[in-house]
């Protein structure tokens, strides 16, 4: 007995060494987890990441077309007078004099072949297309920036909500406490006989009712800390929150807003790049109706195991290898041309006009998310004057219910009350202490719900 004292008192104090090293997660921590590991702010940043690269790409685009080839073949050469035409490229077109018969000389030859294409202006196409890469670049931006600030926004009403649960969870473990207290006198008072043992059973049965109420306080509370644990990516659910900020309230919560200030919202900055995109795009969908002026410039070098004389005499070729692939003759060729379709214009016209419907659509969704917003700011300033109502109201009601339980236990332990008002007074103390937890919270998510609002999360962050 004396050796397991010892060991005993070591397990108490290394279990309460693990609580007290387990780590508390605070707010602005769940935040920036939330930011590093969630899957759809990851996504969103490698698309915006993605859209900075096309605007690159669509720069080069302006580059000209430098092509390089070789080849080396073998084959007849055998020519004849008449017209050809390569449908898709399945036909060959051999250089050679057109003889009166069919021959089968072969020979080796070589074609080395520099290209250059350059389409040096189309009435601004190009810079159109670069300043649409750009908008567009913008927008995903924009999309990232928003989903970001949303994020935050769910991970602290996640945050939020998690604590709440917690604070239910404790005071309804407070109510099951009491209830057990109160039973524990019951029970004392029916073996002396002083009350019937009915109360007993009564007694029992409100043990059970705040059992009930604490497992279904546990279950919500589970259920936030999982989705807390999927916003920050965690394994682990079991969280052990900050809850000092809560008990105070925020000093800037009163602040009066500006007439516009939604405009600077992510979210109707995203709306506003969408419309950005649709407009660059109509103009330039607008520069196919002109035409393209290109530069073309093209040297080539062949080889052949066929010799000059071979009109002549059709013995004079070899079919070395080497011979055939050197080359002997070149070419170069340099030119302007301008190419211009001059039916595309009555298809670009409706397409241009499609695309301005477009930005009209989404201008109309730009409008009616400004107006939303606008609406939900107002709600947050109503909410915030009843959240700050509650909270004020809260402090006389738990007075009221603590003076009322510890008036009716003691008369019910001299004999002067029944256990229905012990049990009575007990529900108005629970009410009120949950009222309270409610209420604290309330107004940090009526805080919340006006930086969601205004689209400046750092109302919210700055009262930490």
């Amino acid at each position: 007995m004396k050796i397991l004292q010892p060991l005993l008192l070591l397990s108490v104090l290394l279990i309460a060494d693990s609580t007290s090293a387990q780590q508390k997660l605070s707010l602005k921590d769940a935040i920036q987890q939330a930011v590093d590991n969630y899957g759809t702010v990851k996504a969103k940043a490698n698309y915006a990441n993605a859209s900075k690269a096309g605007v690159v790409q669509a720069k080069r685009d302006y580059l000209p077309n430098l092509n390089i080839g070789a080849q080396q073949d073998y084959g007849t050469v055998n020519g004849q007078n008449g017209p050809l035409y390569g449908f898709g490229g399945l036909s060959v077109a051999s250089s050679g004099l057109p003889l009166d018969h069919q021959n089968w000389n072969a020979a080796f030859g070589a074609l080395y072949l520099t290209n250059v294409n350059w389409d040096f202006f189309a009435f601004g196409r190009f810079k159109e297309k670069i300043k649409t890469a750009q908008t567009v670049a913008d927008r995903d931006n924009n999309d990232f920036q928003q989903e970001l600030f949303q994020q935050k926004v769910r991970v602290t009403a996640a945050y939020l909500n998690l604590l709440a649960a917690q604070r239910l969870t404790a005071s309804y473990r407070k109510n099951l406490n009491r209830a057990d207290t109160s039973r524990r006198v019951v029970l004392s008072r029916a073996k002396g006989g002083l009350i019937a043992g009915v109360d007993s059973s009564q007694a029992n049965a409100e043990i059970s009712g705040a059992k009930i109420l604490l497992t279904q306080a546990l279950d919500a509370e589970q259920e936030q800390a999982k989705r807390l644990a999927v916003l920050i990516g965690a394994d682990n659910n079991n969280f052990v929150l900050d809850s000092l900020f809560i008990t105070k309230v925020p000093t800037g919560i009163s602040a009066v807003n500006s007439p516009d200030v939604v405009s600077n919202h992510p979210l109707l900055s995203w709306y506003k790049s969408r419309i950005d995109v649709s407009d660059r795009q109509a103009a330039y969908y607008k520069t196919f109706n002109y035409p393209v002026f290109s530069l073309v410039g093209v040297f080539q070098t062949r080889g052949s195991g066929f010799s000059s004389s071979y009109a002549q005499d059709q013995s004079a070729y070899t079919t070395s290898y080497s011979d055939g692939i050197k080359p002997t003759r070149s070419n170069y060729l340099i030119g302007v041309g301008v190419t211009w379709n001059i039916t595309q214009p009555l298809r670009i016209s409706q397409q241009v006009k499609a695309q301005r419907y477009i930005s009209q659509g989404l201008q109309d969704e730009y409008n009616l998310t400004k107006q939303e917003l606008n609406a939900q700011l107002n709600l947050s300033e109503q909410k915030i004057k009843n959240a700050l109502a509650n909270y004020r109201e809260v402090p006389v009601q738990i007075k009221a219910a603590s003076d009322a339980w510890v008036q009716k236990s003691v008369l019910y332990k001299n004999g002067l009350s029944n256990l229905v008002d012990v049990t009575q007074a007990r529900y108005a103390l629970i009410r009120a202490e949950t009222d309270r937890d409610i209420a604290y919270n309330n107004v940090w998510q009526a805080l919340l719900l006006k930086a969601a609002a205004a689209g400046d999360f750092n109302l919210f962050i700055n009262e930490l």
